[in-house]
């Protein structure tokens, strides 16, 4: 990470008005706090004896879910809601939310780590002080998922914390904020969603809900905050954060919805503690989304035009403490238990979220689908993104290939199919459907995206932002595409390690193992499989320009090296004789696979043929874009010929001309 000199206070900075702030922040914190705990009061809820017991986990998930917020908001609003200096150095106003964002990264580390005890002690119904002992408090975190989580959230927050605090360029202000988010996920795919039926569809739309709610409030809290220094750049920072407002109000009342149903029947919405305070929420919530659209319409007008958007913060003041509110609110339903389940869910459900209606044939992998979320979320948001780009193309009058259309949609189906079909239904239970899941993630959609050249037609449907504008999401783009970070993961030999040792370091090591229990662990395989596999064919056959232009012959060696890797590690798991995750499969006690070693012996020949036909697709279409490279190289020549007479051939000949001649003398 590179220090630069931070930028130089403006003359006119509006000390009164963050003065005027600070004490709005805590008193949201303090409405949060006393919300939660008065709602827990009222639900009644058993709190255990004594101040601390009976009110300090509330508290500190309070802090944390204030601290999260926080260190979301800041870095995006410097990262992307105020523009930085021409140098790349943030200005003013992104120092300032940087900062801020260092203060509540600190808030977040140590609230999560304070939250490991509490958690501890709440689940083994004991007070926080018979968890403080060493051994103890180790045996149940190895023990509990949710401590774990907090660990982890912990360990981010403070990177977050330290980082802010020693650069100001713009790249590592956006890479701190991908951190961010990245800390949001660990508590979100553990506690109650977690454990219920159909967690897979709960943790989902818990982790899209708290995603949205993290962007929004700490959005809105960074814009009034900061919103001020930014000086001539306030309209454009409002206007920004007025298009993610909207979006993640739309994400947060759909997925708020679906996480409700799933865990709360429609009877026990309005007679029981945890429905009340879903419905709390929900109407907390669409207040929220009302109130918010109306004030900034207005605000998003004045700062527009005036350039001071003084109504948009005054009315941001009064929605933030709406927002600290239904914090509060969520961190009472936290400490809820959701109604429980009277009939006892099969081994099958209890493990992997829902039940199996038999043995996976071909009817069911086909037509039996289950709707991911995350996957059919993102693959149908980058599939109409697509199609809006390409219509923007030839509305003025730009071609496109049609081929690349259809490969990318292609890529696209391709996820969806191996998340949400029958193959996704079944990958969580049986090791071949899990492998043929595996293949399509890995060896045939990014085959599919990279040929499709999404980065290409980004940047020709996406207007730049002018000479002395600020930039924008094109440039973004750019940046990300020359960072350092994508010239590494790019490079021939990580590409290529990533993309055939993470087959031998997931399933030989014990990984996928431990790896078999938790949703969470699926999800991230399946990113893994995907990123990993379009880093390795985009610059061996992708249509976007890679930070690293590799010559055909470098190309056609990255396909070759990859090919024997795969064919022996199908030969492998056909070979072996132990059963890997033998436990959780047999748990399972599925009784089309009794038999685990051929169950596994099936997968192995799955990989070895389904992996070795894309590459020898890829190799295809390699050779096809050499030639075609060749041609395109023969046809410059040729118009640079007619253009200059063919000087070059003339020069060349005069070379060997003047060799001859050297010769015979």
């Amino acid at each position: 990470m590179s220090v630069d000199s931070p930028p130089e206070k403006a003359a006119d900075s509006p000390r009164a008005a963050r003065v005027s702030v600070v004490p709005l922040l805590v008193v949201g914190g303090l409405l949060a706090a006393v919300l939660a705990s008065a709602l827990l009061a009222l639900t009644g809820q058993q709190l255990d004896p004594g101040l601390v017991n009976a009110y300090g986990p509330t508290v500190v998930r309070v802090a944390a879910q204030i601290g999260a917020v926080l260190t979301v908001g800041s870095l995006l609003f410097a990262a992307f809601l105020v523009p930085p200096q021409k140098s790349g150095t943030l200005d003013v106003a992104g120092y300032s939310a940087l900062r801020m964002a260092s203060w509540s990264a600190a808030l977040w580390f140590v609230s999560a780590l304070v939250s490991v005890p509490f958690t501890a002690a709440t689940a083994i119904g004991k007070p926080v002080s018979d968890v403080l002992g060493a051994r103890t408090l180790l045996d149940l975190v190895s023990l509990l998922p949710e401590t774990k989580a907090w660990l982890v959230t912990a360990a981010i927050a403070v990177v977050i914390a330290a980082g802010a605090r020693i650069v100001l360029s713009w790249g590592w202000t956006a890479t701190l904020f991908l951190i961010s988010l990245g800390g949001v996920i660990p508590v979100a795919v553990t506690g109650h969603s977690a454990g219920s039926r159909e967690h897979d569809l709960a943790s989902n739309s818990l982790l899209l809900h708290l995603l949205a709610v993290s962007l929004w409030v700490g959005g809105l809290a960074a814009l009034l905050v900061h919103g001020r220094r930014a000086r001539g750049h306030v309209g454009l920072a409002a206007a920004r954060f007025s298009k993610v407002a909207l979006v993640c109000w739309i994400v947060m009342a759909l997925s708020g919805v679906i996480n409700a149903l799933i865990r709360v029947p429609l009877g026990d919405l309005f007679t029981t503690s945890y429905g009340l305070l879903v419905v709390a929420k929900i109407s907390a919530l669409a207040t929220l989304g009302a109130i918010g659209f109306l004030q900034r319409e207005r605000g998003v007008r004045e700062a527009t035009t005036a350039g001071t958007g003084n109504v948009l913060f005054r009315l941001a003041a009064v929605e933030v403490l709406i927002m600290f509110g239904t914090i509060g609110i969520a961190a009472a339903l936290a400490r809820t238990p959701p109604p429980p389940v009277l009939t006892e869910p099969d081994p099958v459900e209890l493990r992997i979220g829902y039940p199996l209606a038999g043995p996976p044939t071909l009817d069911r992998l086909l037509f039996d689908w289950r709707l991911d979320l995350i996957f059919a979320g993102v693959a149908g948001t980058l599939a109409v993104l697509y199609v809006l780009g390409v219509r923007r193309l030839r509305a003025r009058g730009d071609a496109w290939p049609i081929g690349r259309t259809a490969a990318w949609l292609g890529g696209c189906l391709t996820v969806l199919v191996a998340t949400s079909s029958g193959f996704g239904r079944y990958a969580p239970a049986m090791f071949s459907i899990h492998m043929e899941t595996h293949m399509m993630l890995s060896m045939l959609a990014p085959v599919l995206l990279v040929l499709g050249g999404p980065v290409t037609l980004a940047l020709r449907a996406l207007p730049p932002a002018g000479k002395d504008a600020p930039p924008g999401p094109r440039e973004w783009l750019l940046a990300a595409v020359h960072s350092p970070v994508t010239r590494v993961l790019t490079h021939p030999v990580v590409a290529l390690g990533l993309f055939v040792g993470s087959f031998y370091v997931l399933y030989m090591s014990g990984l996928f193992d431990a790896a078999l229990e938790e949703h969470w662990a699926h999800m991230a395989m399946n990113v893994h499989f995907l990123v990993v596999g379009y880093l390795f064919y985009w610059p061996v056959i992708g249509v976007d320009p890679s930070p690293r232009r590799l010559p055909h012959l470098a190309r056609l060696g990255m396909v070759f090296a990859s090919l024997p890797f795969h064919a022996f590690f199908g030969v492998i798991l056909m070979s072996m004789q132990t059963v890997i995750g033998e436990r959780f499969y047999a748990g399972l006690g599925l009784p089309w696979t009794v038999d685990l070693l051929a169950e596994q012996r099936l997968g192995g020949g799955i990989a070895w043929a389904t992996g070795e036909l894309p590459l020898l697709v890829v190799l295809i279409a390699l050779l096809l874009q050499w030639s075609k490279a060749d041609e395109r190289e023969a046809r410059r020549r040729d118009r640079r010929a007619d253009a200059d007479g063919d000087a070059e051939l003339e020069a060349y000949n005069a070379m060997l001309r003047k060799l001859a001649e050297r010769d015979r003398r």
